[in-house]
């Protein structure tokens, strides 16, 4: 066993079997009561192949605390799936499942799961002494038919990339579910793109999107990072930006994951939960942030530089009286002064200033300020007219008339 798995695995690997020796992906599936599991593996199944080997390991789970319906549920979903396997597992394609159902209390959840698969690809990896790729996947997602063969490539052609987000859409239409998750999961889409628009607007370095079955780590820089956290939640935003901060990450845009728009209760948080609320409240339109926030966000942003050697107060970034009192009052809460510093003295030069002080204000405390500014004083609005200042103020562009309108050029934009 190597040092990370013996220092930080959960436990030991499942699986001692020798992989195909040109095994270069490993994809990884946390399940968790799902009830189509074999849908998502099938969608794999029909990938093209390419030269090399894949293996598919499904971490089918619970925890002490859940109940005997959902552990036979997981039961049957484990029969069915590994039967199916049996009858089309070769060694340039592999479907593998760990059943844990008596996970603890305190972590049983998505990031555990996670964690399980992930680290059961490293070490598998190891048995083979490579650096191969650890692909996470959802079991409810599908994806398109180039996706194992583009994410082998992507990482073939960008050798220094120690991992990458994978472009995703949800769908938007259709007959598998009602009219109303189609409008919510529209909407939810449209919002987690402005914001990731917006943060770009802003010149931050971690404009990316963080969504679980839509990200990819070399195996060593997921050891170096200390693996997967135990999240019950929110554990893919978490660890996407650890990888992040290592420098070198980069986008897949060449194939497309294809998460499911239904209403789930498995997480507290998330896309699920958020098109399950929204339908609840019976509103017509979502919020989000009101782009403001995001005015003033890059306003601070460009003065990050003059950081270095000026102090905060001898900089005139142009707000308006309550703009400013609400970014002073955020950094006075998170201790900025003693943070930059902090930062100045661990500094040789103004951009290793620029890296730490971004590893200090980072994605998480970025949010953190959006959320600060939005019960401060910018309460969230509805959706549709914000991104239209997005559009206006980012990329120079007209109004878009309907918000479907809105998410399709955003996604022709991010899919550039």
């Amino acid at each position: 066993m190597n040092f990370y798995l013996e220092r930080f695995g959960f436990q030991s690997p499942k699986f001692t079997d020798l992989p195909y020796p040109n095994l270069k992906l490993v994809i990884v599936i946390p399940c968790f009561n799902e009830p189509d599991l074999l849908r998502s593996l099938k969608s794999i199944y029909a990938c093209d192949l390419g030269d090399f080997a894949v293996e598919v390991i499904t971490v089918i789970n619970a925890g002490l605390v859940h109940s005997q319906e959902i552990k036979d549920k997981n039961r049957a979903t484990l029969e069915e799936c590994s039967a199916w396997a049996t009858t089309i597992n070769t060694s340039q394609l592999q479907f593998k499942f760990i059943h844990e159902e008596n996970l603890p209390k305190k972590h049983a959840g998505v990031g555990l799961a996670r964690k399980i698969g992930m680290d059961e690809a490293v070490a598998r990896f190891e048995l083979l002494k490579i650096n191969g790729i650890i692909v996470c996947f959802d079991a409810d997602a599908t994806c398109d038919k180039n996706f194992l063969i583009e994410v082998n490539n992507h990482f073939q052609y960008n050798t220094n990339s120690p991992g990458c987000s994978v472009y995703y859409e949800h769908p938007i239409e259709g007959t598998e579910f009602q009219q109303e998750i189609y409008d919510g999961i529209m909407q939810y889409e449209l919002h987690l793109r402005y914001y990731n628009q917006a943060l770009n607007y802003c010149n931050l370095p971690y404009a990316y999107h963080t969504v679980g079955s839509s990200m990819a780590v070399r195996s060593e820089i997921y050891q170096a990072q200390g693996g997967m956290n135990k999240r019950k939640a929110g554990e893919d935003f978490y660890f996407i930006h650890k990888i992040i901060a290592v420098g070198g990450f980069t986008e897949l845009k060449s194939t497309r994951i294809i998460p499911s728009p239904r209403i789930s209760d498995r997480v507290p948080f998330g896309t699920g939960k958020a098109v399950g609320d929204w339908i609840e409240s019976q509103s017509t339109a979502m919020l989000t942030y009101q782009f403001e926030i995001f005015n003033i966000l890059k306003a601070f942003v460009s003065i990050v530089d003059g950081l270095y050697q000026t102090s905060l107060e001898d900089i005139d970034m142009k707000l308006s009286p309550a703009a400013e009192e609400g970014l002073k009052r955020f950094l006075k809460e998170q201790l900025f002064e003693e943070k930059l510093s902090e930062v100045r003295k661990n500094s040789k030069d103004l951009k290793s200033f620029q890296k730490r002080f971004f590893r200090w204000f980072d994605a998480f405390k970025v949010l953190k300020f959006v959320h600060f500014m939005r019960d401060f004083k910018y309460e969230n609005r509805v959706l549709y007219p914000e991104v239209n200042l997005l559009f206006e103020s980012a990329f120079g562009l007209p109004a878009s008339v309907s918000m479907r309108e809105q998410l399709e050029l955003l996604r022709e934009i991010e899919r550039k």
